[in-house]
């Protein structure tokens, strides 16, 4: 496990408070200083895990009671080269911190210096006897860097370190994720979640004569916040719905462009759930729904400006020299949410034109990726700062509804959406505007046999309800992998990923197990499939996902196959929108 380091002008972690609070947990630090050259046994280990000060890493030493009260000497100095120069020589931040707590203190007067002594012992300028004692050190290292011996890589604030970043391989894994666009754009539900922009700001004539013929003189964007109450929201039926996808993560909108926070943050000016609207955090009801009710992961969608927002306008102006909105609005929520909800994903979107240094993008993704509570598992996307999009970042989107149709070398998204015209919930749309699921079920296949996660929108009422037509997708969608997931859950990109003699047949593969799947769109007629990439071997074997017999295959002079497939009537055929050919030992 990785141990953090502080990081400057990050807020400091909650202290230890003075009185029984700091007793007690002065008590629990003895309690393990005298047992822990006697017992270097998982039980102290639990203890050290269990101590506060152990667990806030060097965050919050100075307000350690042990630190505060009899250690002034130490106070400030965790940034030191000594300490730096320590962790190089093999010491985890966790066993400074125990050096720190339980080293002889030094004489009055005197300043505690640390230096490096020889064969890696660690000498005491001022302390009695001039060293730590090794009955002291030896006991207490292997305790301590034991679970923590190795370093986890470390990231600079630089495009070049972050980028190194490798993904951690569940987000690959998992394939597909839902997308949840909900808030006050829903209360006018009409043309675009860009509601307020396009009616206040580009003034197009649809949403003027939308407003003019729906609401009084004067009506302003805030007072739809009073019909934006939720009253049907129940974030565990939203689970279950979700779940029924087949979709291995969510990503819930926290805050779009026009600024409302779906949970009580202190920088929104009351412009949040918890204070208007349905008064509730629904960020924290749908991650206890999904972490709880579900297997799903959780993930977090956050908008990193506001259209409308005065500080970031004032910054707007002042060509994103000043930064008095990142400072005081973004960031802060960013670094909220992270250590609140603890996403593991985290999804930026809309930077304002404005540079990733105007954001801060780089030293906050160091701090995710390196002292967070979700380093290891946190997954991020490329819309930090202008033109970082496509170049930059964790995974790829490099534009909404981002298809491209042909392999990638970077690990990309398909985020797009149910209705073919908008993110947000629109009361005008026609079932047209609506892609039917054999339309979804040819994204998803298309996405990931060219190497991409399939991110699918869906957006709810402003009652809370999630609409019955996405309501009906995603349970359809679910139906279709709970048959063919085998042929989409933690595949690969083969070496073909479509198949040019035959239209709609598109390819996954399962290195390790040797298997290879031919997802195909179109039933044949005749009953006969022909691929022209596979070549086959004296012990390929074909199957169709759903149907239990082996199937019948006859291989082509240099390179094809021709498969046999089962003579089924509608109701018998194992899927309805989409079938996949399972080949084993297949070149």
């Amino acid at each position: 496990m990785a141990i953090g380091l502080k990081v400057q002008g990050l807020p400091a972690r909650r202290s230890h408070s003075k009185g029984s609070g700091g007793d007690n947990h002065q008590k629990s630090l003895q309690e393990f200083y005298r047992t822990k050259a006697q017992d270097p046994s998982a039980q102290v280990m639990k203890q050290a895990r269990g101590c506060p000060c152990l667990q806030n890493r060097l965050t919050n030493l100075e307000s350690c009671p042990l630190i505060s009260e009899k250690r002034p000497a130490l106070r400030g100095r965790v940034t030191n080269d000594w300490f730096k120069d320590g962790r190089e020589n093999g010491l985890s931040c966790l066993a400074w911190e125990a050096l720190l707590l339980f080293a002889p203190l030094p004489p009055r007067g005197r300043d505690m210096g640390l230096a490096r002594g020889s064969a890696g012992r660690w000498a005491t300028a001022g302390a009695p006897g001039g060293a730590l004692r090794p009955r002291l050190l030896l006991p207490l290292l292997p305790l301590l860097l034991s679970g923590w011996s190795a370093e986890a890589k470390r990231y600079d604030p630089t495009w070049q370190s972050l980028d190194a970043r490798e993904l951690p391989a569940w987000f690959d894994e998992a394939k597909f994720g839902i997308f949840i666009h909900w808030g006050i754009y829903s209360v006018p539900a009409f043309g675009s979640e860009w509601f307020w922009w396009y009616w206040r700001q580009l003034k197009i004539p649809k949403y003027v004569d939308f407003m003019n013929a729906n609401y009084p003189p004067g009506f302003t964007y805030e007072e739809f916040v009073q019909e934006f109450k939720g009253t049907f929201f129940n974030a565990n039926t939203w689970a279950e719905i979700l779940q029924s996808s087949g979709a291995n993560y969510i990503v819930l909108t926290t805050k779009h462009h026009e600024g409302f926070n779906l949970w009580r943050s202190n920088n929104s000016w009351n412009w949040n759930s918890v204070d208007k609207g349905p008064r509730r955090d629904i960020v924290r009801e749908m991650e206890v729904a999904i972490r709880t009710k579900t297997k799903m992961h959780f993930g977090l969608y956050y908008s990193l400006f506001e259209w409308f927002n005065p500080l970031f306008l004032k910054d707007q102006r002042n060509s994103f020299h000043t930064r008095n909105y990142p400072t005081s609005k973004c960031l802060p929520d960013l670094y909220y949410l992270v250590n609140t909800y603890k996403p593991e994903i985290l999804w930026a979107d809309g930077d304002g034109d404005a540079p990733d240094t105007y954001w801060n993008s780089t030293g906050f993704l160091a701090w995710l990726y390196n002292d967070s509570p979700v380093r290891d598992r946190v997954v991020t996307n490329d819309r930090w700062g202008l033109h970082s999009i496509c170049r930059h970042g964790g995974f790829y989107t490099c534009a909404d509804r981002y298809n491209p149709g042909h392999l990638l070398p970077h690990k990309w998204e398909n985020c797009m959406t149910i209705d073919k015209q908008s993110w947000g919930y629109r009361r005008n749309a026609q079932l047209s505007d609506y892609l039917t699921i054999e339309e979804i079920v040819e994204q998803l296949v298309k996405t990931v046999s060219c190497g991409g996660n399939f991110l699918m929108n869906i957006s709810p009422t402003k009652d809370g309800i999630i609409p019955p037509i996405y309501e009906e997708r995603l349970r359809q969608i679910g139906t279709w992998m709970k048959v063919n997931g085998e042929s989409i859950y933690a595949t690969k990109p083969w070496r073909a990923q479509n198949d040019p003699s035959i239209p709609k047949v598109w390819y996954t593969w399962k290195p390790e197990e040797n298997l290879v799947y031919a997802i195909f769109l179109q039933w044949p007629s005749e009953g006969v499939l022909g691929l022209g990439q596979p070549k086959t071997t004296g012990a390929t074997e074909v199957e169709l996902l759903g149907y239990e017999h082996s199937l019948e295959w006859t291989p082509l002079s240099d390179q094809g196959i021709v498969v046999l497939l089962p003579q089924l009537t509608i109701d018998e055929l194992p899927s309805k929108w989409g079938w996949s050919l399972k080949m084993k030992n297949v070149k």
